[in-house]
């Protein structure tokens, strides 16, 4: 190459280039260098501007993909940019568990035990048996827990949802169905319950034999 090596610029004419471009290895050092480095996914014409003049970061890339195959780490293509990724069968060395324990309040736990012993039963139903109104918070928080669910909606003015409880529930509790529910005695020896009597408590034991004569009442889910 001639003292006067030369680059075309955009209108076609050629500009004077200093120094010859980087052997290809030495760029694709450099394309590596600059995505390891960065927090995003890079373009190629980003690399361009950082790179050399005559340096060509798409054929780099390239080569560089083929050299990550089968490693830990793979170059993949993220929109029109580039990033290093952590091979897809080994995300699971990056996961991480975390129990988190989390107290359901006295609200909470009443309003799921009315749920539980009177479903399919309503917002309203539930406020007549606790004696208080039903926060927004403790309804939001059973169904993220995925303990409660919306069931059907009664056929009476307004048409109002009722709620039931889940197999996640039934799941959590070691129960079959809701006939396997223990009585309140045995939710407050384990600690599910104060000691205080339930709202509504007298009027779910009462229940607890018309459930037994009415296979339909009993019944956990609904279509």
């Amino acid at each position: 190459m001639s003292d006067d090596t030369r680059a075309a610029d955009g209108d076609g004419e050629e500009e004077p280039v200093l120094f010859d471009a980087p052997p290809m290895g030495e760029q694709e050092r450099m394309v590596e260098a600059m995505l390891f480095a960065s927090a995003e996914p890079v373009s190629a014409r980003d690399l361009a501007e950082r790179m050399p003049k005559g340096s060509d970061p798409a054929e780099a890339l390239q080569h560089l993909r083929r050299r990550y195959e089968g490693r830990g780490v793979r170059l993949v293509r993220v929109g029109d940019a580039w990033a290093f990724r952590t091979a897809p069968d080994l995300g699971f060395l990056m996961q991480t568990e975390t129990v988190e324990t989390r107290k359901l309040s006295r609200a909470a736990i009443e309003t799921l035990a009315i749920i539980a012993y009177h479903q399919p039963v309503t917002r309203a139903e539930i406020e007549e048996i606790r004696g208080v109104s039903v926060s927004r918070g403790t309804v939001d928080q059973l169904l993220e827990l995925e303990w409660i669910r919306f069931g059907r909606r009664r056929m009476s003015p307004g048409r109002p949802v009722t709620f039931v409880v889940t197999e996640t529930f039934l799941d959590h509790f070691g129960l079959e169905s809701a006939r396997d529910l223990p009585g309140l005695a045995e939710l407050r020896a384990a600690g599910l319950l104060d000691s205080r009597p339930l709202p509504g408590a007298g009027e779910a034991e009462a229940e607890e034999e018309d459930d037994a004569s009415d296979p339909g009442q009993g019944e956990m889910f609904e279509e």
